[in-house]
C-alpha cells in the first residue's frame, strides 16, 4: 500500500503497554485488528495486535506480554470508538480469551453494507474502492508466532489497521446523508452482545447437512463421535481436525453399522485410525440413547421430510421480495437477509425479533407482516396473478 513502511512503536513489555495505554487513554478513536493463529490448537493463539490512534501507530506483541488489560480497557472504553473491518472475528477471540466484549463499535464491513456494497465486503476490495490503493498479499498466511518479527511482516500487518480511518470518515458521512447511520449504529451493537460469541455447539450438530442425511442410528453414533473429538481437542489443546480430520467422518457415520472388521477393510479411512479408536466408535453405535440424546436427536429434521414444494416456490418469492426492496434502496440483500433465516422464520418464532428495527424500516409494514407470519401464508396463482393469502385449512 505504502513505498515506505509507516512510522509506528513496537509494543513488547508491560511497561511499554501501559504507556501506550496512559497515552491514548483519552483517545476519540482506535482503529485495530488482530493476528492469530489458530491451527493445530483447540484454543486460537493471539498473535499480534495492530492498533492506530490520532495519536500513533502501534503493534502490540500479546506472546511477549502477561496482562494485556491495558489494551482491553481501551476496546472496552466507551468513550472511544473502535474501527473494525468484520471485527466480530477479533471480537469473537478477545471474548474467547479475555470474557470482554467491544464498546462503541463502527465496523467498516457493516457500513459497507449499508452503503451499497456487496455484503460480505473484502476489506482490499474496499481499500482499493474507496481509497485506491492496493494493499500487497505477501503475508496473508505467515507465521505469527514466529519471532523476530520482519520488517515486511509488521508493514503489512499496518496495512491492516491504516485504512480504517480514512474509510471510517468516507462511510460514515454517506451513511449520515443517506439517514443511515442509525441503521449502523444498531447492527454495530450486536458486536457488544456477548450472545454473539457464545457457540451452541450442539444446535450447530444437529443442523448440519451430514446429520440430516444420516439414519436415526447413525445419527446417534455421529452424535457422540462429534462429541469426543471436541472434548478429546479440548482437553489436549489440539485442533479438532488432529484429533480426527473431518473428510472421515461421513465415512465414519454410514459405515460404522458394519463394524471395526469392515472399517478396517475401507481404503477411505486409516487402518491406524481403527485400530486405535475403532472399539470406543463401535461402542458409540452400539450403546442405547440416553434421555438427553434422544431430546437432542428429536430436533433434527431431516431435509427430505421438510421439503415441501410449495413452501419452497414461497420461501423464493418472499426471498425475490426482499431483494427487490434491497436493489430499489441500493443496500447488500446480505446485510438485510441471509437466505437461511427465511427458514428460521418458519421454524422458531424468535427469529421474528431479528425483523425489526432497521429491517422493518427498511421492508415497509406490509412485507414485514409478511415475513413475521411466514407460516400463515400461501401462494396463491390466478388468471395470470400472484399473491400471498391466508393459508387455507
Amino acid at each position: 500500500m505504502q513505498t515506505e513502511v509507516q512510522a509506528f512503536e513496537l509494543v513488547e513489555t508491560q511497561k511499554a503497554l501501559e504507556d501506550f495505554y496512559r497515552d491514548n487513554e483519552q483517545a476519540q478513536w482506535m482503529a485495530f485488528d488482530t493476528e492469530f493463529v489458530g491451527e493445530k490448537r483447540f484454543v486460537t493463539r493471539l498473535c499480534l495486535v495492530q492498533a492506530a490512534t490520532e495519536n500513533g501507530n502501534y503493534l502490540i506483541d500479546p506472546i511477549a506480554i502477561p496482562d494485556l488489560s491495558p489494551f482491553l480497557n481501551l476496546v472496552q472504553n466507551p468513550d472511544c470508538i473502535k474501527i473494525t473491518h468484520a471485527g466480530d472475528n477479533d471480537y469473537r477471540l478477545l471474548y474467547t480469551l479475555y470474557g470482554i466484549t467491544p464498546r462503541n463499535v463502527f465496523d467498516t464491513q457493516i457500513a459497507a453494507g449499508f452503503a451499497g456494497y456487496k455484503h460480505p465486503v473484502a476489506f482490499r476490495k474496499l481499500v482499493e474502492q474507496e481509497l485506491g490503493r492496493s494493499l500487497d498479499k505477501g503475508y496473508a498466511v505467515t507465521d505469527w508466532e514466529s519471532r523476530p518479527f520482519h520488517k515486511k511482516q509488521l508493514a503489512y500487518a499496518l496495512d491492516d489497521v491504516l485504512p480504517l480511518y480514512p474509510i471510517w470518515q468516507r462511510l460514515q458521512d454517506r451513511l449520515r446523508k443517506r439517514d443511515r447511520f442509525h441503521w449502523l449504529e444498531e447492527e454495530c451493537l450486536q458486536l457488544e452482545n456477548a450472545a454473539s460469541y457464545i457457540k451452541d455447539h450442539e444446535q450447530e450438530l444437529i443442523n448440519s447437512n451430514l446429520m440430516k442425511s444420516l439414519r436415526p442410528k447413525e445419527r446417534l453414533f455421529f452424535l457422540r463421535l462429534m462429541t469426543w473429538r471436541r472434548d478429546l481437542a479440548e482437553k489436549k489443546n489440539y485442533s479438532k481436525e488432529m484429533i480426527l480430520p473431518e473428510r472421515y467422518l461421513a465415512v465414519l457415520a454410514r459405515g460404522i453399522a458394519s463394524g471395526k472388521e469392515a472399517l478396517l477393510h475401507n481404503r477411505r479411512v486409516p487402518d491406524k485410525m481403527i485400530e486405535q479408536h475403532g472399539s470406543l466408535f463401535e461402542s458409540f453405535y452400539r450403546q442405547e440413547a440416553t434421555e438427553a440424546e434422544r431430546a437432542l436427536l428429536a430436533q433434527v429434521v431431516s431435509q427430505e421430510d421438510s421439503e415441501d414444494p410449495q413452501e419452497e416456490i414461497l420461501l423464493e418469492m418472499l426471498y425475490l421480495l426482499v431483494r427487490h426492496k434491497c436493489l430499489e434502496n441500493d443496500i447488500s440483500v446480505g446485510m438485510v437477509m441471509p437466505k437461511n433465516l427465511l427458514r428460521r422464520l418458519r421454524a422458531d418464532e424468535e427469529a421474528g425479533n431479528l425483523i425489526q428495527g432497521w429491517r422493518k424500516e427498511l421492508l415497509g409494514e406490509e412485507l414485514t407482516t409478511w415475513l413475521l407470519r411466514i407460516n400463515e401464508l400461501e401462494l396463491h396463482v390466478e388468471g395470470g396473478k400472484i399473491g400471498l393469502v391466508p393459508r387455507r385449512g
